[in-house]
């Protein structure tokens, strides 16, 4: 049974202090005035119109904007959208969605320009602020030994079965590979679980994984990697520190009868010892932590076998962004991956480079295909309320997950964001297949 989502994880569920505080003195209706005038400009600039800021100087889309239809931001509470940005900038804006202090006729739509102009949003004299103005990660986000486990719960040990509410059958959560995803096309969720296995098998196919294999999986998921590697014939070890996918995905794997060439530890990727032919990690570097990216290669490093291959599924952003951005606590930190960070193929590239014999070998672009995914679990999201209410979620919590949904999908519709499927081997060991 389920334990109650207020004993795993109470600072998710139980307190939403910052969400129901809306900053307050004079301070914060001054950096809430210049926090609208810059929205306003900002949102000028974009393909959105923005209504019910006129009691603080807002503005609605501008007539060219109003000539065919475009996205509708709807603004409850304009003095308290105004503060909260002013006082914690993007991760305001998101608790602002969280209570409710305004809307969208499509939330999606209305990021998706927001995030393609992510670099230009702030007029560029007002840039180098940055690191004055916006919050810092707090020293709890540290992906240490002995805090990476909290920060895993605080997001994958919510209850196994919210994420049953919206997943495939295959409870696989990262990026699908679908068949022929033309643009402007709308994947159905029919397509969904193939989209998920043929991700898995390019993976596996990537990293050389057949009869005799001997492979590590560092972040195992509901299990789904690991039955389709020994099915193959591979032996797996499997990495997990989420108690719940543990469980989850030993029971699974015991129900396919192949607990003999499955073992699934709850162990660090640091701590992982013995020899392994083939590594392969999906969507789990993310919350390694740039400080600790040398030692998760490293660890992969020294326990691939001469000939082995690594094939890491992982989310990308631009160079130049991971740069600007590497040291500022957003929504996504506070509320959904404390300790997370995006990496980009240049990062990869360079830390394998100078703290491993490892070296990037080939990259495949996936971010048409996340975009899709995210569109399916979002609808899947919604559809489920009810069943989300009697698991013990309240409105607020299901309007944070519905932004989350949404803000990523923005991401990957805008190109802001991308998934890499990318490939490590030895230089002797020749191209990538």
């Amino acid at each position: 049974m389920t334990k109650p989502i207020e004993d795993m994880c109470p600072h998710t569920i139980s307190n939403w202090t910052d969400v129901t505080r809306v900053p307050s003195g004079p301070i914060s209706g001054i950096r809430g005035g210049v926090a609208a005038r810059l929205f306003r400009s900002a949102a000028r600039r974009v393909d959105v119109e923005v209504d019910h800021l006129d009691d603080i100087g807002g503005t609605r889309a501008s007539e060219a904007h109003r000539r065919r239809p475009v996205p509708r931001i709807v603004v409850r509470d304009p003095d308290a959208f105004a503060r909260r940005i002013g006082a914690f900038g993007l991760i305001g804006f998101g608790e602002a969605y969280m209570a409710g202090d305004w809307t969208a006729d499509d939330l999606v739509a209305a990021l998706t320009p927001f995030a393609a102009r992510m670099s230009r949003l702030i007029p560029r004299p007002l840039q180098w602020l940055r690191p004055i103005v916006l919050p810092r990660h707090p020293l709890s986000d540290d992906n240490s030994e002995s805090n990476t486990r909290s920060n895993v719960a605080h997001h994958y040990d919510l209850s196994n079965d919210l994420f049953e509410s919206f997943l495939d059958d295959t409870m696989s959560y990262s990026s699908a590979l679908f068949a022929d995803l033309q643009p402007g096309t709308r994947a159905p969720w029919s397509d969904l679980t193939a989209a998920q296995h043929r991700k898995i098998d390019r993976l596996l196919d990537l990293a050389g994984v057949g009869p005799g294999t001997r492979l590590l999986e560092i972040g195992t998921g509901w299990g789904e990697l690991c039955l389709r590697a020994a099915a193959r014939g591979a032996t797996v070890q499997s990495v997990t520190l989420s108690t719940e996918q543990l469980h989850l995905a030993r029971r699974r794997v015991a129900q396919a009868g192949l607990s003999d060439r499955v073992q699934i530890d709850l162990l660090d990727y640091r701590q992982v010892q013995g020899t392994h032919d083939a590594v392969v990690s999906v969507e789990m570097i993310e919350a390694v932590g740039e400080r600790y990216w040398p030692a998760f290669f490293d660890t992969i490093d020294r326990v691939l076998a001469p000939g082995g291959r690594v094939a890491i599924q992982a989310i990308t952003m631009p160079h130049r962004r991971l740069v600007a951005t590497r040291h500022t606590h957003t929504w996504v930190h506070k509320y959904i991956f404390p300790g997370g960070q995006l990496v980009s193929l240049k990062a990869l590239d360079d830390v394998t480079r100078a703290h491993t014999t490892l070296r990037l070998n080939g990259s495949h672009a996936m971010g048409t295909h996340y975009a899709e995914t995210l569109r399916l679990w979002r609808e899947r999201f919604l559809s489920a309320q009810d069943r989300l209410a009697g698991l013990g979620f309240d409105d607020t919590f299901r309007r944070m997950w519905e932004f989350y949904l949404a803000y990523s999908e923005a991401g990957f519709r805008a190109g802001y964001l991308d998934v890499h499927q990318v490939l490590f081997t030895r230089p002797e060991q020749g191209g990538a297949r």
